[in-house]
């Protein structure tokens, strides 16, 4: 899941959500995706810290991502990945965000 949606209340746009035909190609289990958007907001709540954060977390928690890619276009971007290094999820926290998972097709080529 990428372009902001793990940041922002699912239903939120956004100018780039309303006119990136391809990001309408990514999106494929919306309940799915769904119910990861409001885990992460609520961990995220749980902790005060920023969704960014919790879903930075999680990714370098994951063992086979080596080096995540941060897509940052503004200063609280970078912020927010230098914040996440100091997130620690407890196994708990991960297994919630990884329950509503549900395998993605490939899309977008």
């Amino acid at each position: 899941m990428a372009r902001g949606k793990l940041t922002r209340d699912w239903d939120e746009t956004t100018h780039r959500s309303n006119v990136d035909a391809f990001s309408k190609t990514l999106y494929q289990q919306e309940e799915s995706e769904k119910a990861i958007v409001q885990e992460v907001a609520a961990i995220a709540a749980e902790r005060g810290v920023s969704r960014a954060q919790v879903a930075l977390a999680w990714v370098s928690h994951n063992p086979v991502v080596s080096a995540p890619i941060v897509g940052v276009t503004k200063p609280h971007h970078l912020q927010d990945a230098i914040a996440s290094l100091e997130v620690h999820l407890s196994d708990d926290e991960v297994a919630r965000l990884e329950a509503p998972y549900a395998p993605q097709p490939l899309a977008g080529f």
